[in-house]
């Protein structure tokens, strides 16, 4: 597939899907979440603390491969897995910043880890989730799990949330 970011691309050129790219008109950032539950289950749902070593390995080896072809494409920006720990902080006031365990629904229980992707389309966001749902799991086979996808606020001229 051809890249392009922030130069033309006239109608027509090989592996053109679209209107073409200006500097107005960029790729999308999707962030694809992966996670340990809130999600429907998945096809393979066998807790990974429960997977053979070289089952772990293998998984994370597709979840590599997966990243580096995206490098390749252009599509890859980030990604991590995340440790179980987590705590919720929040402002206070001054020099007291409360934290807690809960009650509220804490990632830490939810979200397994993330990707974040710059595509050209929702579509290929898509079709990208669809392909990393069937990293292997127990027993080598697919996990099919759910994975949420969710494009980045994109308001011109912001590039953060605050």
């Amino acid at each position: 597939m051809s890249r392009t970011r922030g130069r033309l691309r006239p109608p027509g050129e090989h592996g053109h899907e679209g209107p073409y790219r200006t500097e107005e008109n960029t790729m999308a950032k999707y962030l694809l979440l992966k996670h340990y539950r809130g999600a429907p289950e998945a096809v393979n749902d066998v807790p990974m603390d429960q997977w053979r070593p070289e089952e772990v390995t293998a998984h994370v080896q597709y979840m590599n491969d997966f990243a580096a072809r995206l490098v390749g494409t252009g599509e890859f920006v980030d990604s991590q897995a995340l440790s179980p720990e987590g705590t919720f902080v929040r402002y206070d006031g001054e020099g007291r910043p409360p934290v807690t365990d809960g009650p509220f629904a804490e990632t830490k229980d939810l979200i397994a880890g993330w990707m974040v992707i710059d595509v050209e389309s929702h579509e290929r966001a898509l079709e990208l989730a669809g392909e990393l749902s069937a990293a292997p799991g127990a027993h080598g086979k697919p996990i099919h799990e759910w994975l949420e996808v969710r494009p980045f606020l994109a308001h011109q001229g912001v590039t953060h949330c605050g």
